[in-house]
């Protein structure tokens, strides 16, 4: 049976993606309170009206960046993709994954400082509902009679495993420049992921 051709988006879809990417790139140019709605327009090539036929504020459309741009879109087919025989295996494999993606798109985390920073984090009931459904089903996966792991909650190993890659991707760029990261191991994020799945303290059978 021939595969469904992906269908073309809408007019409206177009320019709503057209307003979404015009805000993206004046906010991290110039911040979310310096930008406003008649710039973002002019930007996209809209008149002012255009946009509210979209969004009713800037910050709705600021929550819909948050949701539309997320790029667990393109790494849950990475996680869904990650091969491993073991917890450990795929958990490595799936963050090596994760990081390269948000690495191809690290706008991206200059849009979560502005929610942090900003609006102290309000959107992220909408964005998990957006994305908890889709993701969490391969943590819950995980976990289902896996008797090395010694946590049993998939919704805390999906949070600690994302914390861990936000804490990485952050502290990367922290020290990207600076004499600390010429310390770092070849591969610092296999030495991450060891103390992530290890911890840093030997346990008595390691002596």
């Amino acid at each position: 049976m021939p595969a469904k051709e992906k269908e073309s988006p809408t007019k409206g879809e177009t320019t709503r993606l057209a307003i979404e990417d015009a805000a993206v790139e004046l906010f991290i140019e110039h911040g979310y309170h310096a930008t406003s709605m008649r710039q973002i327009a002019e930007h996209a090539g809209l008149a002012l009206g255009g946009i509210y036929n979209h969004f009713a504020s800037k910050e709705e459309l600021f929550e819909a960046i948050i949701i539309d741009k997320h790029p667990y879109k393109k790494v849950l087919p990475a996680l869904l993709a990650a091969e491993g025989e073991t917890v450990e295996g795929f958990l490595r494999n799936a963050a090596k994954l994760a990081l390269m993606e948000l690495e191809s798109q690290p706008y991206y985390m200059n849009l979560m400082f502005i929610e942090f920073v900003e609006f102290k984090g309000k959107h992220g009931a909408s964005m998990l509902l957006e994305i908890a459904p889709k993701v969490l089903p391969i943590f819950e996966k995980l976990v289902k009679g896996r008797k090395e792991l010694r946590i049993t909650n998939p919704a805390m190993l999906l949070r600690s495993f994302f914390g861990m890659l936000v804490s990485f991707f952050m502290t990367d760029m922290i020290i990207g420049n600076s004499h600390l990261n010429k310390l770092m191991p070849k591969d610092p994020m296999d030495a991450y992921m060891d103390i992530y799945l290890h911890g840093i303290i030997r346990t008595k059978n390691e002596g």
